[in-house]
């Protein structure tokens, strides 16, 4: 039995990396909590606290703002997290990995002060993002209500991601994106889209001017748009949801009719992937259907 999962989308400007202070961030979401008490899982958008002003050279900002997950920056969210006794996304951060180079890498953090996640942005935005990419997709389990899949804005524009994360049991996908473009009409669409063909809860959380243009939303896994953010300065996007909900759609089907972790015969073979050099194994296929 799961327990239905308060959710808290902070769609804001991001923090100048100079100034995103331990006290800063902090108090900010010590108010958000005080305004929403009920929020279990709090988010915010790709590189939160690693913004950089209109002028200033990303590159450099990106040298500056990268440390390890766990110097000092993770050891005050860590203890965040734990003080006010909830799960804590703060948006993507400019990792200094232990191999030399630098990743857009968005850490969890659960109630009791333990990170328990951390997903490198598999997709940068090329040419203009010049982070390492990542290699694995990544889910974490909340207890009591179900497990939560990361990617991290462009992700979203490749089916492969999501589509891996629902296979490794993910009942929402949390999408974590800084858009100050046009193309946030699409990848609103890409949610609803990634929603249906997956069959899971979609969160695209974008950040507010100028950083991003917001519209972020929540869709439910048969694509239901649930509740959306304006383009606005700062709003926090809350919903009520029942992560087992992604379940039962895949075990009865989209309108009771459409089951998309079960389209194999039992007898047929894999399906050759050219693109891949790969193949689709019907039984392996069928492992996204998890109960």
């Amino acid at each position: 039995m799961t327990v239905p999962l308060t959710i808290g989308l902070v769609q804001t400007a991001a923090l100048h990396h100079a100034a995103a202070d331990a006290d800063t961030f902090a108090s900010d979401v010590r108010r958000v909590i005080q305004a929403h008490p009920d929020v279990r899982l709090l988010a915010y958008p790709e590189l939160h606290l690693c913004g950089h002003e209109p002028g200033e050279d990303p590159a450099t900002v990106m040298t500056e703002a990268a440390e390890p997950l766990d110097g000092p920056r993770g050891t005050r969210l860590a203890a965040l997290a734990r003080e006010l006794g909830i799960w804590l996304v703060p948006g993507s951060v400019y990792e200094q990995g232990s191999d030399g180079r630098i990743y857009n890498t968005a850490p969890v953090y659960s109630p009791t002060g333990e990170r328990v996640a951390e997903y490198r942005k598999i997709f940068p935005w090329r040419p203009y993002e010049t982070t390492a990419s990542g290699s694995s997709f990544v889910v974490f389990d909340l207890e009591g209500h179900g497990r939560v899949g990361l990617t991290i804005c462009y992700d979203a524009w490749f089916p492969e991601t999501t589509r891996h994360l629902a296979w490794q049991g993910a009942d929402l996908v949390l999408n974590l994106v800084r858009t100050p473009t046009a193309d946030r009409a699409q990848e609103v669409v890409l949610a609803q889209a990634n929603a249906i063909v997956n069959q899971v809860f979609m969160a695209s959380l974008n950040a507010a001017a100028p950083d991003g243009i917001g519209r972020s939303v929540v869709v439910d896994p048969e694509g239901h748009t649930r509740a959306e953010a304006g383009p606005g300065p700062e709003e926090v996007l809350t919903d009520v949801i029942d992560l087992a909900e992604a379940r039962r759609v895949r075990a009865r089907g989209t309108a009771g009719l459409t089951r998309v972790w079960d389209p194999f015969a039992d007898d047929q073979a894999p399906l050759e992937l050219p693109l891949y050099a790969g193949r689709i194994d019907p039984k392996r296929w069928r492992r996204g259907a998890r109960p």
